[in-house]
């Protein structure tokens, strides 16, 4: 299924599912039994998700047109945000331009960083680029969404804990993140202004046809003003999920709404493919992120 966070006709944010051109209304199709927000639902999806399977069976229930309402983030408010380097490609060419090499503990761990998980964008929703900044960068990549509580997971049991997939552009400032990280910290300022994610929130279970092993063959590309500029395929990654989050859940707890990026795919960012390829990225440009099965991810640059 494919979840979504949405604002009605009349201006309200709601939550719902798509289907094919439209959008249902959890709460107003179940009178009130499933909540209103996509939080809530996730927190109990496995008791939520047998009572839409019930909803589905019914021929007559209201719905929007997808002209009729406005998505946004359809997890607007995650309870955290962590952001993995997983792509071994990436990390190459990232140090590389920088005029360094990876470091050998990165092959050690699978890495993450916190970021802003109040900073969410949507679909079609714009991204201001911060004043200080003039080296405004996109990053493309697949985030997973945590659906059951958990601690000191093992890889092999992590795709119990995965609620569904979402596309995520990481959006980078890059002057601001390289001159904070040269005190080896961050990136903060760099990247906590905004995350883009969305279109909707894909359930694990759509993406088991693309399955290789513990990862997927799924397309991934990056346009600016409608010209293809990254290509790449998650399949590619150095760590799967299941790494990601048991490294994340190291005698921490993960909880219900929690967001795990995977990190930037080879060749995912201007940053790796050069401003000899492509400027970085200016008010008025339209970046769109496209991911198999996970539908176009657009934003606009104000």
């Amino acid at each position: 299924m494919k979840f979504v966070t949405f604002y009605n006709p009349e201006g309200q944010m709601r939550a719902g599912w798509m289907d094919d051109d439209r959008v249902v209304d959890m709460n107003l199709v179940s009178k009130g039994e499933l909540p209103d927000n996509i939080a809530d639902f996730i927190t109990n999806n496995e008791k939520y998700m047998s009572m839409i399977d019930e909803i589905n069976d019914l021929s007559d229930f209201s719905s929007y047109l997808i002209n009729e309402i406005r998505l946004t983030a359809p997890l607007p408010k995650p309870v955290s945000f962590r952001d993995f380097v997983a792509f071994e490609t990436h990390v190459k060419n990232a140090t590389e331009r920088n005029g360094d090499t990876v470091a050998p503990e990165w092959y050690e761990m699978p890495i993450f960083y916190f970021s802003n998980h109040n900073a969410m964008k949507g679909p079609d929703e714009d991204v201001k680029r911060p004043s200080k900044c003039i080296r405004l960068d996109y990053e493309l990549e697949l985030a997973c969404v945590i659906g059951k509580e958990g601690k000191n997971i093992s890889a092999d049991e992590a795709e119990d804990y995965i609620f569904g997939y979402t596309i995520l552009n990481d959006w980078s400032a890059r002057d601001l993140q390289m001159k904070e990280m040269k005190v080896l910290l961050g990136p903060a300022k760099g990247k906590d202004f905004a995350t883009s994610i969305g279109p909707y929130l894909l359930t694990k279970d759509e993406l088991e046809s693309y399955r290789i092993d513990d990862r997927f063959d799924l397309e991934m590309t990056a346009s600016v003003n409608g010209e293809i500029l990254s290509r790449g395929n998650f399949k590619d990654i150095y760590y799967s999920f299941g790494e990601m989050i048991e490294r994340a859940s190291e005698e921490v707890t993960l909880y219900p709404g929690d967001i795990i990026g995977s990190g930037t795919v080879g060749f995912g960012c201007i940053m790796e493919i050069g401003t000899e390829v492509h400027r970085w990225l200016e008010p008025g440009d339209e970046v769109e992120l496209k991911i198999t099965g996970l539908g176009s991810l657009k934003n606009k640059i104000v």
